[in-house]
């Protein structure tokens, strides 16, 4: 089988290397890929946006099967484009439809979903540019912290946590006065805030029925004790200690089986991944988010976890047989840790060459923003955050140990990382 993986992350790359280990894989290429998912299959400098040429490219390399990796392709609705193109229809894309993915391209849609399906979440309010003083109204009846969310795609940016009521104030009306986040806060979304402790659940489902995968806990925040602004995520762990079988139980009745129930009822076909951005609040799960594809950087702790061969579980849900698949998890914990570039997530540089990924024993490397020298061959530094460091331990703390390690020993000029993943576990 040749398959088609679209992205270049280290979701894509954590991807790449588990879709290699298929015996049912034949060729695998990615596009546009990363210096580390060379090492897996054939990069193509393809955008993920760039439908045309990707549908070129499938028929070129004659395809059987595209898997999409980020968010941007699909809530631009790539799988829409596949459906309504007889050249490529027949091909099947892992990756759900532009209306499924609003899941993920529109937070007032999907609070509007869940509000309509009985799924917990905070009380929350949507306006506009227009309707700004009916916002800073809605504020005042919420008490401190505030939470400000861009309702459109925002890079995993676009969530505001304010300590008072002044600064939330001007950081609303800045979102849609200025669109801080660019046309994906021409809507703003003012939602309640919910004390407790967050998770990432993730599912494969094929539209009918879906497979449960390991959870795991990732840090945003670029300082050590989740301090400084947001970034796309500096490290992740799984399992998460406090997911315990009963809370995990609440999970699937409240949250994910009314999300598999209330697509099916809104007519939504979906297949594909579904990440469940989640807040467990005196015992009980709340959504905070869905995402419409795997968590970066949970992936590089969730992907070396499943036992099963990912090809054959992809096959499954394009034949919407999933329900006949037992997923096998791995019971060692794994870490990660994020190396980023300085100055990281605000203006950073690219091109430092990275050194030091021979030296490294026992974990797993998956590259995030790098690509090739064309000149030497060598890795370089192409992206705010580069490269992911993921290891295996009875525990967490070996497992982090063992990431720690081997995150010293690659280098690249401005390299930073924070010390403290799991800190709160």
């Amino acid at each position: 089988m040749d398959i088609l993986l679209l992205g270049s992350g280290g979701r894509e790359h954590a991807l790449a290397w588990k879709l290699s280990q298929s015996p049912l894989l034949t060729n695998l290429y990615i596009a546009p890929g990363n210096a580390g998912t060379a090492l897996s299959g054939k990069n193509l400098s393809i955008s993920v946006n760039d439908f045309g040429a990707i549908k070129a490219a499938v028929l070129e390399y004659h395809i059987d099967m595209v898997v999409v990796g980020p968010e941007d392709p699909l809530v631009n609705g790539i799988h829409d484009f596949f459906l309504f193109d007889p050249d490529i229809q027949h091909i099947p894309v892992i990756g759900p439809v532009k209306k499924a993915a609003m899941l993920e391209g529109s937070k007032d849609f999907a609070k509007q979903f869940m509000i309509r399906h009985g799924i917990p979440t905070a009380r929350y309010q949507t306006f506009d540019r227009s309707a700004i003083p009916q916002g800073l109204r809605f504020l005042k009846s919420l008490t401190a912290p505030y939470v400000l969310k861009a309702d459109g795609l925002a890079a995993g940016k676009g969530v505001i946590i304010c300590k008072t009521l002044e600064e939330a104030a001007g950081e609303f009306t800045g979102m849609l006065e200025e669109e801080r986040f660019g046309t994906a806060s021409q809507k703003v979304v003012i939602e309640e805030f919910l004390t407790g402790i967050e998770l990432s659940v993730f599912i494969l489902t094929d539209g009918k029925s879906y497979k449960l995968l390991p959870e795991a806990k990732d840090y945003k925040r670029i300082g050590e004790a989740d301090t400084g602004p947001n970034t796309g995520g500096m490290g992740s762990v799984s399992p998460v200690p406090f997911a315990g079988e009963l809370f995990m139980k609440k999970v699937e009745q409240q949250v994910i089986k009314p999300t598999i129930r209330g697509l099916l009822a809104d007519g939504i076909d979906y297949q594909g991944f579904i990440f469940f951005g989640l807040i467990k609040v005196d015992n009980n799960p709340f959504v905070i988010e869905y995402n419409c594809r795997l968590g970066d950087p949970e992936t590089e702790s969730v992907i070396p976890r499943i036992q099963n061969d990912l090809v054959s579980l992809f096959q499954a849900v394009a034949r919407q047989t999933l329900e006949t698949e037992i997923i096998s998890v791995n019971p060692l914990t794994t870490a990660t840790v994020m190396l980023v570039a300085g100055g990281y997530p605000n203006q950073y540089d690219k091109g430092m060459i990275i050194t030091g990924q021979e030296q490294v024993e026992d974990s797993l490397v998956f590259h995030a923003g790098t690509k090739l020298n064309t000149d030497t061959g060598e890795p370089v530094a192409n992206g705010g955050r580069v490269m992911a460091v993921t290891s295996y331990g009875k525990t967490m703390k070996e497992a982090l140990s063992k990431s720690y390690r081997n995150a010293a020993k690659i280098d690249f000029k401005g390299k930073q990382y924070r010390k403290d993943i799991g800190f709160d576990l």
